[in-house]
């Protein structure tokens, strides 16, 4: 196979850019297949932009049609694991957007149904998993640069979304809809991101919000700790409501301190002696040197990386590497399996606060989607999920 037919289905926002970098040739080894939508307008607008291409308004006759050898799942979160499972199912390699799905049960399935697969491709569009400053970070947690990771971090409150943006469908910010607020639709990417940089916590406590700053019933603030293996402990902040919002990781190891300033910029402060031998021999002078403002050359060193980044190229390399994976064999940069660890981390979050109480995990799967059935029967808009 020279170049994979790509079946878009769902020609929104997220699809009809893919659609567009596609069409303009800026995915290597793909064209566009087909498109799917059971929206009439995009009928419509599909063949304004692409006439050549076929266009249909019934998934399952799209993977039956013999257009496409791969999809992409733009469609709400809930269907990315049934829409992923049936195209897996009529051997159609499956692109599934994230995220992965609304709770971990679903997206189990999708794995396990996966991996009865594996000769065919399944990714997942972690876009953010390709941009240079976040594999930058990884390769330096990995190496061990800055040693045993103590605490970490993030406040991304950078996803403002006035009330006009929730008014546009009436399955956006829902339980029955969309399953969640910004934990499942702006934040997978941070969620995804810690913890392929960091790892999985072992517990989450949490205050969360519903409807704090916007007529919703889902969240729209939300403030997690966590608990690693090792002892170590984070913080996790977003929210939908803060139109000057900050985007700033912070990892604290032995060796130093690495942050992270508006995913453009890294700077790593190296401590020329781990903080534990430095607790065991320096004296209350060498401490006052450093709190009274004095040469610190001699106890860190200091260096910055700033990174540039072009709208829409980080979707692209994940298309590009889906394909090279489907026609070359190139390792996947986001294997679909793991878009299972961030949905459990929302989940915990969501369940934690819930509960009103700490969450181990893994939790259980069972009682997250009780109580998620609970939330979706008071919205008496949506049938309750399995």
């Amino acid at each position: 196979m020279k170049n994979v037919r790509l079946g878009i289905v769902g020609l929104g926002a997220q699809g009809g850019a893919y659609a567009g970098f596609i069409a303009e040739g800026r995915v290597k080894n793909m064209v566009i297949g087909a498109i799917c939508d059971n929206d009439p307008d995009k009928k419509a607008v599909a063949a304004e932009k692409y006439p050549e291409v076929p266009f249909y308004d019934n998934y399952t006759e799209m993977l039956e049609s013999g257009d496409v050898d791969a999809v992409v799942t733009c469609v709400p979160h809930f269907l990315h694991p049934e829409m992923g499972i049936e195209a897996l199912g009529k051997n159609i390699h499956a692109l599934v957007e994230k995220p992965a799905g609304v709770y971990t049960k679903q997206v189990k399935e999708l794995n396990e149904f996966a991996a009865t697969k594996p000769e065919l491709t399944y990714a997942i569009m972690f876009n953010q998993r390709t941009n240079p400053l976040y594999q930058k970070l990884k390769e330096l947690i990995d190496s061990g640069e800055i040693g045993n990771i103590r605490r970490t971090n993030w406040m991304i409150t950078t996803w403002w979304r006035p009330q006009g943006y929730y008014n546009q469908s009436e399955w956006r910010a829902t339980w029955g809809g969309e399953g969640g607020g910004v934990l499942v639709n702006q934040a997978p990417h941070q969620i995804d991101l810690l913890q392929w940089i960091c790892g999985m916590p072992k517990k989450v406590s949490s205050t969360v919000k519903y409807g704090y700053q916007r007529d919703i019933a889902v969240e729209d603030e939300v403030t997690a700790v966590f608990e690693y293996e090792n002892g170590a402990t984070g913080v996790f902040v977003t929210c939908t409501h803060d139109v000057l919002g900050t985007d700033r990781f912070e990892i604290l190891g032995d060796n130093g301190k690495i942050v992270v300033d508006d995913s453009k910029k890294i700077t790593i402060k190296r401590l020329n002696k781990p903080e534990p031998e430095m607790n065991a021999t320096m004296d209350m002078r060498d401490v006052m040197s450093i709190f009274m403002g004095g040469d610190t050359s001699d106890i860190y060193s200091t260096e910055e990386i700033v990174f540039e980044s072009v709208w829409g190229g980080q979707h692209i390399a994940v298309l590009e590497n889906f394909a090279a994976n489907i026609v070359e064999g190139t390792p996947l940069v986001a294997p679909g399996s793991d878009g299972i660890n961030g949905v459990a981390l929302a989940n915990a979050i969501h369940l934690s606060s819930w509960l009103g109480k700490e969450v181990e995990l893994p939790f259980d799967e069972e009682l997250f989607l009780a109580e998620l059935n609970k939330k979706i029967k008071e919205e008496n808009k949506f049938p309750e999920r399995q």
